[in-house]
């Protein structure tokens, strides 16, 4: 895998951008489900696609979500939503971004929720 995982909990970790060649070993490592928190282009047009890390995540076996999150601009309603797919998603569960620091932040803000 070209991204380094970094486990929060047992059951959710966070990662920097990951690509359609990511999804097997991501199933590999055993994660269920992949949240995607990066909208497409914000890295300009070489960044992979949602659809197209969807397609992987799917014939890997993962459940997919994409939850475009602009990082200076999270609000209320990304993080309600963030809990939402936490609690539906089976786990474990992997979010990304560009860094991981916006999955970090959104999980760090759905537990602030109970």
């Amino acid at each position: 895998m070209s991204a380094p995982i970094k486990p929060l909990t047992e059951n959710f970790a966070v990662a920097p951008q990951l690509g359609p060649d990511d999804m097997a070993d991501v199933a590999a490592a055993g994660y269920k489900s992949v949240i995607i928190n990066r909208p497409d282009f914000e890295g300009g047009p070489d960044q992979p696609t949602a659809a197209d890390v969807s397609k992987a995540a799917v014939a890997a076996g993962l459940k997919i979500e994409y939850q475009p999150v602009v990082g200076s601009a999270m609000t209320a309603a990304d993080v309600v939503r963030f809990a939402e797919l936490l609690r539906i998603l089976p786990g474990p569960v992997l979010a990304y971004c560009r860094t991981g620091t916006r999955c970090t932040n959104l999980f760090a803000a759905a537990q602030q929720l109970g």
